[in-house]
């Protein structure tokens, strides 16, 4: 309601000329209306209780520790990583959203893959055995 008012008053000047300002204050209520309710948000309900999902990471160590090790790379690197390893992202998908060229994803994702061995060092070994 109160958006349908803002809009017929921005143009009340117009619609007061009209012969039937009530009429198309009506329209503009409806028509508000229906394109709220094409909204996804508006069919989205707010709720206190959420459905138990169980964990399907079979690993919860792994994931820290691979974490642990993305935080200790540089921001461009870590993005390159989680989008082509995580996400599996194409090499021209993952270029297109960091706006890289394909090779220059090819060789930061070769450079970051040394540094997180690097990082993980002896524990790569364990982390892949389980």
């Amino acid at each position: 309601m109160q958006e349908a008012l803002g809009r017929v008053y921005g143009r009340w000047r117009k619609i007061a000329r009209l012969g039937n300002p009530a009429g198309y204050a009506q329209t503009v209520l409806v028509n508000t209306f229906l394109s709220h309710r094409r909204r996804r948000a508006s069919s989205e309900q707010a709720t206190d209780t959420f459905d138990e999902v169980a964990v399907s990471d079979p690993d919860p160590s792994l994931r820290l520790t691979l974490l642990r090790a993305l935080s200790a790379l540089p921001p461009q690197d870590r993005a390159v990583l989680v989008l082509r390893f995580w996400e599996d992202r194409s090499v021209e998908e993952t270029a297109t959203v960091l706006q890289l060229s394909a090779s220059g994803v090819r060789s930061r994702s070769s450079r970051a893959l040394e540094r997180i061995r690097a990082v993980l060092g002896d524990q790569l070994d364990e982390l892949v055995r389980h």
